[in-house]
């Protein structure tokens, strides 16, 4: 049973958010979220996307003592949040295996002496017992688990490093947690809820998945291309169009800019500053529409919205809940839009073989990782390494969607840690003492570098900086191959830490490494999720595919909520409504002519065809009404039988 909200707590929390975030009120459930935590009760947030997730941790973390740790598997994400915090003057830090050990150990002791408030870990620094051991006499006030459903065997983003986080909890006992998700099925909250021990008068609080102003529209057509611009052409705002693979990016945003629309495209494999670049200019309205992968989207504060469009089908609903949920945060009607065509059901199925390779071909991966990093069997124990994928494939001869799901099972299994969320941009920190600067003796080159750096950027010599050289570059008036090595020249004089940015996938061994032979991927990691997918995949082929039962309702139905009524704006519904409407339309006609028929003589049948508002309509009526009988034609005329 939910508590009463603390009216005070939350005046408290309300001037918090004001005073770093300049909003005046919180959103629908942030209260309740925020007044639970700051009561020290363990709590289960379901909130949508967009519905201000982040928001029910972080003024918690300002107003309670100490420091709060958020896990969250979203490095890209978690970098964004922390350099938003520390714009605010908000002390955050993250640390993940992406860090270079200098930016880690500068993080950890900021924390470890005090000087934060929040902490973003990785779920792979719990694999470490020696990590949670070293924090264990830290001041911790809360635990986050950001994207919860992944601790759940049930979720759809199963990573077995977040069961760690139960030890996490053991190490801070007088710590309460948060776990947050945008979407959870019954089951996958209940797992939660249990994999987290939550505590006696925990609560749980969940937004309705009922989007009102939404609209759920599904086209059928196998010229795609044709729909997508009828719907762009058709609708006015900003739009998102989603699709699969990288390759396609590019080709819709050409294609869509062909037709006289401003596109942009986006997906993991772009430069961090070409990602914010396309991410700005679509915030601004300079591209109105962006074509994206799944990478877009986590994070973008963007409430006008107001067409999503899935060019191909995500594979579970869950997905594409939180992709279609990006239309119409600002309340306004939006649309999101399917289009399928008669491939799309074969294409589902295919993915689920892509994603469970057969058990010997995960085998060969992994014995081709370890030869292919130079791992000897038995080494690699807590172990990173940069890993290229690509050329990984190449060299082996694998095909990479296979291989890319069999790097996943592994990591499911706990073998590895694989991620390929790489794009990293360069950091930066002065590492000299103000005094030396007057000492320096650099050339014009490395003087303008070191000039445009210290005017462009603040907070370098307390902390890491992500910079961009481009930007730098231009202020200075030098090349960017010149910028670069000023950057690289002022970091072997030891007067500043420069970590240039990063494109490649890195993997960790979260075990010694095993000879192929032992290699075993339990059944809870292989059939079991294989199952779970496979009906993940009948889910939304029934959503997109069933052309009879209100699209709402589906999607309601399968996260547990019942909607008594059709929505009434789905394709589904207004095409029943369309139906309904020309039977009433038909009744009407055929009493009109009934009437008429049933004068002394009847009447012509031009008159009773002119006095109808529709002469299609009177004429399929007169012939309806023959046929049952309950008129006859004689010579032009219809008159009505008793």
């Amino acid at each position: 049973m939910e508590k009463p909200i603390n009216e005070e707590t939350i005046a408290a929390a309300e001037s918090v958010l004001k005073r770093y975030w300049g909003y005046d009120a919180f959103r629908p459930l942030q209260p309740e979220i925020i007044d639970s935590v700051l009561q020290g009760r363990d709590t289960l947030g379901l909130l949508p996307t967009g519905g201000g997730k982040s928001i029910t941790f972080q003024v918690p973390a300002l107003m309670l003592p100490g420091i709060t740790l958020v896990v969250t598997p979203l490095i890209s994400l978690m970098k964004d949040q922390v350099d938003n915090l520390m714009q605010r003057g908000i002390r955050a830090y993250c640390l993940h295996s992406g860090l270079t050990r200098q930016e880690s150990r500068l993080a950890f002791d900021r924390c470890r002496l005090g000087k934060a408030k929040m902490l973003y870990l990785s779920p792979e620094k719990l694999q470490s017992p020696a990590f949670i051991d070293s924090i264990r006499g830290w001041d911790v006030s809360l635990i986050v688990v950001d994207e919860a459903h992944c601790i759940s065997q049930w979720g759809y983003d199963f990573r077995p490093s977040y069961l760690r986080i139960s030890d996490l909890r053991d190490a801070f006992p007088s710590a309460n947690v948060l776990a947050l998700t945008a979407s959870a099925t019954p089951n996958v909250a209940e797992d939660i809820v249990g994999r987290l021990g939550f505590r006696p008068g925990w609560q749980k609080y969940a937004k309705s998945f009922s989007r009102r102003n939404l609209s759920y529209i599904v086209r059928y057509d196998d010229n795609k291309d044709r729909t997508m611009m009828r719907v762009l052409n058709g609708t006015s705002g900003s739009a998102i169009v989603y699709v699969r693979s990288r390759r396609r990016c590019s080709e819709l945003a050409s294609a869509i800019c062909a037709h006289g629309i401003s596109a942009s495209y986006y997906h993991a494999g772009l430069d961090p500053e070409e990602k914010e670049t396309r991410q700005n200019q679509w915030k601004s309205g300079e591209a109105r529409v962006m074509v994206a992968t799944n990478a877009f989207g986590m994070g973008i504060d963007k409430a006008d919205v107001r067409v999503v469009v899935h060019y191909d089908l995500p594979p579970s609903l869950e997905e594409y809940y939180q992709e279609a949920g990006r239309a119409g945060r600002d309340g306004k009607p939006a649309y999101a839009v399917v289009i399928a065509n008669g491939n799309d059901k074969g294409r589902l199925s295919r993915r689920l073989s892509e994603a469970f390779p057969p058990k010997e071909y995960i085998s060969r991966v992994y014995q081709a990782a370890g030869d292919f990093l130079q791992v000897a069997v038995g080494d690699g124990y807590n172990r990173i390494y940069e890993f290229n994928f690509p050329a990984f494939c190449t060299t082996f001869k694998l095909q990479p969607t296979m291989t890319h799901s069999a790097l996943t099972l592994l990591t499911r299994a706990q073998y590895i840690e694989y991620t390929d969320e790489v794009q990293s941009r360069a950091r930066l920190m002065i590492t000299a003492e103000k005094s030396e600067f007057y000492a320096l003796k650099l050339d014009e080159i490395t003087d303008r570098v070191l000039t445009a750096l210290l005017r462009t950027y603040t907070g370098l010599f307390a902390d890491y900086v992500p910079i961009e050289e481009t930007n730098i570059s231009l202020k200075a008036d030098v090349s960017l191959p010149d910028t670069h090595e000023a950057l690289l020249t002022l970091s072997r004089m030891h007067i500043l830490s420069y970590i240039p940015k990063r494109s490649t996938p890195y993997l960790y061994y979260t075990t010694a490494r095993e000879e192929p032979k032992h290699v075993m991927l339990p059944k809870a990691v292989y059939e079991d999720r294989r199952e779970d997918m496979a009906r993940r995949l009948e889910a939304m082929k029934k959503f997109v595919f069933d052309y009879g039962t209100c699209r709402v309702q589906t999607l309601l139905g399968y996260f547990g909520e019942q909607e008594a009524e059709p929505c009434g704006t789905c394709d589904v519904c207004r095409q029943n409504s369309k139906y309904k409407k020309t039977a009433v339309s038909h009744r009407n006609e055929e009493l009109a002519i009934k009437a008429m028929a049933s004068r002394p003589g009847g009447c012509r049948i031009d008159e009773a065809i002119s006095g109808s508002k529709n002469r299609e309509d009177a004429i399929e009526a007169i012939r309806s009404l023959a046929d049952k009988g309950q008129i006859r034609i004689e010579k032009e005329r219809i008159i009505g039988e008793n």
